[in-house]
């Protein structure tokens, strides 16, 4: 068997532990102050040869119903964004639900096939963030993976999932001039507005986003105002807390490298240090970088 990781390691066996006692003696854990946000991309088999695990894309599908099932055990209900974002953040006092957020990039054909029977065994659902260029009437791929159809989009929001947008291109946003940037924030909404005859406020940015680049992040936060939306989600690590800025919410990466107690450790919160190096690591690398 392999070692392993190192961020796996200090997470379950020392952050968890560590945050379990002094919980146990706050009783922080009743109030709900986080709200976890797992970040999935493909239910599939494919083992990524090559690709460390925390940058993983693909979960197995016997993996995921595990996942669920650690999810179910530990007293959470998985609600798409929307849904939980006015449950927890609108409520002053703690939520009825320890609530967690599903949510699901690019658009792939494996969430309706291997993700989505999952997810109604449990009385489950999820938010997908589509890339509009690659979902079509017939069948498109990205990344070499086969994507959603429209119609199969539209079906699945009528059996309860949420849609909302991950731009038309998945371009770098951040390399982009202000106007192709706005571009690929409002196309994409109209196009899934159009497709799915209702409005579109949620959206993921694509690819890594530079939380460093300061003047970037208050760019992007003003053209997420003025395209409409009303929450997103980055790939910034870690829970959410209350009185974050809700166009610029946190996710915890989850995938194949995922065994039970990380994933356990994610939901209560115990994963979020790793923000802290990976951040300063990010700022040396910008500034090294000038």
């Amino acid at each position: 068997m392999p070692f392993p990781p190192v961020d796996q390691l200090l997470t379950t066996r020392l952050v968890a532990p560590l945050l379990r006692i002094a919980r146990r003696r706050s009783a922080e854990e009743e109030a709900s102050p986080r709200l976890p946000v797992l970040m999935y991309h493909s239910i599939s088999d494919d083992p990524e040869p090559g690709v460390r695990g925390y940058y993983r894309l693909n979960t197995p599908p016997a993996l995921f119903q595990e996942h669920l099932r650690v999810i179910r055990e530990e007293g959470f209900t998985a609600v798409d964004l929307t849904t939980a974002w006015a449950e927890w953040a609108g409520n002053a006092a703690a939520p009825r639900r320890k609530l967690v957020v599903l949510t699901f990039d690019d658009g792939y054909h494996d969430f309706l096939t291997a993700a989505w029977p999952a997810l109604e065994t449990h009385g489950f659902t999820a938010t997908m963030f589509l890339p509009t260029a690659f979902i079509g009437n017939q069948r498109q791929g990205f990344k070499g993976r086969a994507c959603l159809t429209w119609s199969e989009v539209r079906d699945l929001r009528q059996r309860g999932a949420e849609f909302g947008s991950h731009t038309v291109n998945h371009p770098k946003l951040w390399e982009l001039p202000a106007t192709e940037l706005d571009d690929e924030l409002q196309r994409s909404r109209c196009i899934l507005e159009q497709e799915l005859s209702a409005p579109i406020t949620t959206f993921a940015h694509p690819s890594a986003f530079p939380r460093q680049n300061l003047a970037y992040v208050e760019r992007f936060r003003q053209a997420m105002d003025r395209s409409g939306y009303r929450l997103g989600v980055t790939t910034s690590l870690g829970c959410v807390h209350r009185g974050e800025e809700p166009l610029l919410l946190k996710r915890l990466p989850a995938n194949g490298a995922d065994n039970a107690s990380l994933l356990r450790a994610k939901l209560h919160g115990a994963y979020d240090w790793l923000a802290v190096p990976q951040n300063a690591f990010k700022a040396a690398k910008s500034l090294l970088g000038r």
